[in-house]
């Protein structure tokens, strides 16, 4: 892709003079990161009344819906998802919801709506993997293994389009991102990394599918079934519980 203005080009476009001029303002509505954003808040209030504090996560919510290996092993699979929509106070909260935002709106533009749903989807379940990998007795919640899949998606396709990541400020703030994942204990490395690495690898399928000129529907299909077999080897790492690999 090439960049322009108000975004990305297709390169043959580009050569052949394709693009149109459209009069009036040009309006994105970011419906899904909008849905998103709102599922993760509406959570947070719905756990803080049923656990009993807005401030930080505990009682019911936590207990039911936090990713714990033993038991996703022990059949309750739902976690690797309802994990990935609670969190342990506003802070975490904030920050999660401020980059869903920055980062969503823009990527749901470029890859339209139906494929950027499903590169959330995967790289949430992407951090749920890693964080089942690395530390499965540690219960884990938050949205950040999807937020680091949308960074990682973000890097590949500034790189795709001949952009530095770090001349246009994507590269340092994640780096610091990944310096306090390592540096602050609390925080869930391999759902930081899972994710980052996952959402890295959808939108270079997505990048690859388009340069290829391949069907549309090859690439939310691609992403759909990697996403499936990601699913599965979380299932097998909660499996691992006894002996985690860290």
């Amino acid at each position: 892709m090439n960049t322009a203005s108000v975004g990305f080009h297709c390169p043959d476009c580009a050569r052949s003079g394709g693009q149109r001029v459209i009069k009036g303002p040009v309006v994105f509505d970011p419906i899904f990161t909008k849905m998103l954003v709102g599922l993760n808040v509406a959570a947070f209030v719905l756990a803080g009344v049923w656990g009993g504090s807005l401030t930080r996560l505990g009682g019911r919510p936590f207990q039911e819906g936090s990713l714990f290996g033993p038991l996703v092993d022990d059949g309750e699979w739902y976690r690797v998802f309802t994990s990935a929509f609670l969190h342990d106070g506003f802070v975490h909260l904030g920050f999660n919801m401020w980059a869903l935002w920055l980062l969503g709106g823009q990527l749901e533009r470029i890859f339209k709506p139906s494929r950027y749903l499903i590169l959330y989807v995967v790289s949430l379940i992407g951090g749920s993997f890693g964080a089942l990998l690395l530390d499965p007795l540690t219960p884990a919640v938050g949205a950040s293994g999807a937020v680091f899949g949308l960074f990682g998606a973000t890097a590949v396709l500034q790189r795709s389009a001949g952009l530095s990541i770090w001349a246009g400020g994507l590269g340092p703030v994640l780096a610091i991102n990944l310096f306090l994942t390592f540096a602050i204990p609390q925080i869930s490395i391999g759902g930081h990394v899972g994710g980052l690495v996952v959402g890295a690898g959808v939108g270079a399928l997505y990048v690859a599918l388009v340069r290829a000129r391949s069907p549309e529907w090859w690439a939310p299909a691609g992403a759909a079934a990697f996403g499936v077999v990601v699913f599965l080897a979380s299932l097998w790492a909660a499996a691992q519980w006894m002996d985690p690999l860290f």
